[in-house]
């Protein structure tokens, strides 16, 4: 039987938009050495463990009459060649130049005819590296009933498992007149999800609406001379081209200046950010006595004592934060974070970033696609900013015998925000991915080198600190992807 999409997926779908694509996308960096580890194997890797994942082999069919929501059926021509696909930059590739790849690929939304995701593998990079780009959507990807397929792929040891993979037939497609019975059935069982339906059609109809209204309404301000709402430095509409940059840094430097101050190291890395904001700011002249705060949505793992709750999508709750970024003192803007996480502490329900990253089968990219749909359900609750900060392992994983030498998130921008945050800590690195519009935002660059100099700024709080360079890394600093051909 196939099953329906849910109401808060279909308002995803609703919300969706050419300028504001749904989909979550990480960066994985691997050493190939001596482990052969190609487009090839990577085929072979996806093959031998989609089967884990059968929503990865699914595409949503609409019901006629759009009497209910949309179901999930086999897609009968499903060619995992269409969806693992095979980049190169120009040797020696650089970071920068990656970015730029990344930028044009996640500018585009997805196929929804086809199974809602992509990886692309991507050589060339310098030292003989490669990289992995994936792409899903969020309506693909729960936490509960569906995973990231990067959480499945990597393993903890050298030497890959080899899991049998499956001999999947697809499931015949259900006919129209199947479709309106079980639309049927839906509505007697349960009259609700009439509404539901209705309320997001409706709500896609008044967005397009919205949409014609905004450029009507500029056509008229341009003839009349009046001027529009003001866009602020971090929120405006969107356009259709985005820029990614990633900024490098070390986990000792976050824990030695946890030590000496107190809190945690997501303390510190959120302290970090408002630093990075406020000198940002200043360098485009903005006027800090206008903008003193930053309300930030910050995904947080919680414990349901209650349910005993075993997904990862049940464990994770929305917490606020005002980052202070008309706040001069470094230390004090750390003080003031971490007070402002001490409610979420006391109530005995958070979860040890340790203890996060030791859980069985926990990978840092299913908690960013589970944190970036919690922000887009709570959009009404007037935030300007998400940061999704996710612990990893921090000891390394391997890709069919390559090791993953870093990780960065490219998190989606919600509508009407200009940037979006992410952050991964794994094998004694921490990694700030940054999604910003590119036309709004032409100076993400600058952002990126002021996070890097926020953490420095700290840094010289701790008596004898120096800024620690990551194995395998440049001294922290960032490019700005330029804009897609």
């Amino acid at each position: 039987m196939s099953q329906r999409l849910r109401p808060r997926d279909l308002a995803f779908l609703a919300a969706e938009s050419t300028s504001t694509p749904m989909h979550n996308a990480t960066v994985e960096i691997f050493d190939p050495a001596d482990s052969g580890f190609d487009y090839d194997r990577l085929v072979e890797l996806i093959s031998d463990r989609i089967s884990f994942v059968p929503r990865y082999r699914q595409r949503l069919q609409a019901i006629p009459g759009h009497l209910a929501n949309p179901v999930w059926v086999d897609d009968p021509a499903f060619d995992l060649g269409y969806h693992v696909r095979r980049s190169a930059l120009p040797r020696p590739g650089s970071p920068d130049q990656l970015r730029d790849l990344v930028a044009r690929i996640v500018s585009r939304p997805l196929d929804r005819s086809k199974p809602l995701w992509e990886i692309y593998f991507v050589e060339g990079l310098a030292g003989g590296q490669v990289a992995l780009l994936y792409k899903a959507h969020q309506v693909l990807v729960d936490g509960v009933e569906t995973v990231d397929l990067g959480q499945i792929l990597l393993d903890k040891t050298r030497e890959p498992k080899i899991l049998g993979g499956d001999e999947w037939l697809p499931h015949r497609l259900p006919s129209g007149a199947t479709l309106l019975v079980g639309a049927l059935r839906g509505v007697v069982e349960q009259p609700d999800s009439v509404v539901d339906t209705a309320r997001g059609l409706g709500g896609a109809l008044v967005r397009t609406a919205d949409h014609a209204t905004s450029r009507v309404g500029r056509v008229v301000n341009g003839l009349t001379g009046r001027r529009g709402e003001k866009a602020t430095a971090i929120s405006a509409p969107h356009s259709q081209q985005r820029s990614v940059i990633s900024v490098p840094t070390c986990l000792e430097d976050y824990r030695r200046i946890r030590d000496v101050h107190g809190g945690t190291v997501n303390d510190v890395i959120l302290a970090t950010i408002t630093g990075g904001l406020r000198g940002w700011l200043m360098t485009r002249d903005e006027s800090l006595s206008g903008l003193r705060q930053v309300r930030a949505l910050v995904p947080v793992s919680v414990i349901d004592r209650e349910l005993e709750a075993t997904s990862l999508g049940s464990q994770i709750a929305a917490h606020f934060v005002d980052l202070p970024i008309g706040e001069a003192s470094a230390v004090v803007r750390l003080h003031q974070v971490s007070y402002s996480f001490k409610a979420h502490k006391d109530t005995g329900r958070g979860v040890a970033a340790n203890r996060l990253a030791g859980i069985a089968g926990f990978a840092p990219t299913t908690f960013h696609a589970v944190g970036s749909r919690l922000a887009a359900s709570e959009t009404r609750r007037g935030f300007q900013l998400t940061v999704t900060n996710v612990p990893g392992p921090q000891s390394p994983l391997y890709a069919a015998g390559a090791r993953m030498l870093s990780t960065y998130p490219v998190p989606p921008l919600l509508p009407g925000h200009s940037l979006a945050i992410g952050v991964t800590s794994y094998d004694g690195g921490v990694t700030y991915g940054i999604t910003a519009d590119r036309d709004h935002v032409p100076d993400v660059d600058v952002l990126g080198q002021c996070l890097a100099e926020a953490l420095d700024e700290l840094l010289d709080t701790v008596t004898g600190a120096r800024p620690r360079v990551p194995r395998g890394r440049k001294k922290p600093g960032a490019s700005r992807s330029r804009k897609p051909s």
